[in-house]
């Protein structure tokens, strides 16, 4: 048996379990992960984050593991979470530099309670047949789809389906996004999420996914979305390169402490 020390933090109700595994690496198997993230018999969360020491000399490394137990890759809204527990701690200054599985971010914690989180370029939009869906790689993989009323998608059964498609397979499948356009750089989505296996009430590569293809097909004016989400509201913003890319991508929206603990393993 092991006592561990975590704390509870959510980003527009995309909800995590963080450790600080600096100096005592808890080493957690899937089975393990799975109950801390368990709602009925564990803490609760979304996904599992441990911040590590980097190698390379950052503030930390961000670990991040989905509620199904497995690590993943690169979570917008939980690297904004991260950000603020580092800053709990006591780690770095208002701009917190760190490493994650897709690489380099930096976190910048705002004075109203929001953290602005810069997300890695992005190469391209992939249009998919039909014309209604594209592919972004945002740090985790996205299929993005049109939805004219958001609210009404079956997002558990669609989503469920279009994640296990077999093109996906090598990407360990893909998280889907549906999005609906509301006015000019004013969007709604709704994330199925990989790895949690249902709808999340946020997703913020999610969100940075959809902003990237609405300016791509249908705002090429706008480098500047507020995209409403179940959870809450976040800010998208980006610059386009020469080369039809996204570089200076950031993602910002709330972060906030929700409880601490300890529990035994």
């Amino acid at each position: 048996m092991k006592r561990i020390n975590f704390a509870k933090y959510q980003g527009a109700g995309n909800d995590f379990v963080l450790i600080d595994a600096r100096t005592d690496d808890p080493r957690l198997s899937g089975e393990q992960i799975r109950f801390l993230c368990d709602r009925r018999f564990g803490i609760g969360a979304d996904g599992l984050m441990t911040l590590e020491c980097d190698p390379a000399g950052t503030d930390f490394y961000m670990r991040y593991y989905n509620s199904d137990g497995g690590e993943s890759t690169m979570c917008g809204n939980g690297g904004r979470c991260i950000a603020r527990f580092a800053d709990h701690l006591g780690i770095g200054g208002r701009i917190k530099r760190f490493n994650s599985s897709d690489g380099l971010h930096e976190a910048e914690l705002l004075g109203d309670g929001r953290v602005r989180l810069r997300m890695i370029d992005v190469a391209e939009v992939e249009p998919l047949a039909g014309g209604r869906s594209w592919f972004v790689f945002t740090g985790s993989p996205h299929y993005v789809e049109w939805a004219d009323d958001v609210m009404s998608v079956d997002v558990a059964g669609r989503g469920g389906k279009i994640r296990r498609r077999p093109e996906y397979a090598a990407r360990g499948g893909t998280n889907v996004d549906f999005v609906q356009v509301s006015g000019p750089g004013q969007l709604r989505v709704r994330t199925f999420e990989r790895g949690v296996e249902a709808e999340t009430l946020a997703c913020g590569t999610g969100v940075t996914a959809a902003a990237l293809v609405v300016h791509r097909v249908l705002q090429p004016h706008c480098c500047d979305f507020t995209v409403e989400t179940l959870g809450g509201t976040l800010g998208v913003k980006f610059a386009e390169t020469a080369g039809g890319g996204y570089a200076d991508v950031w993602l910002t929206g709330p972060a906030e402490r929700v409880f601490t603990g300890e529990t035994t393993l």
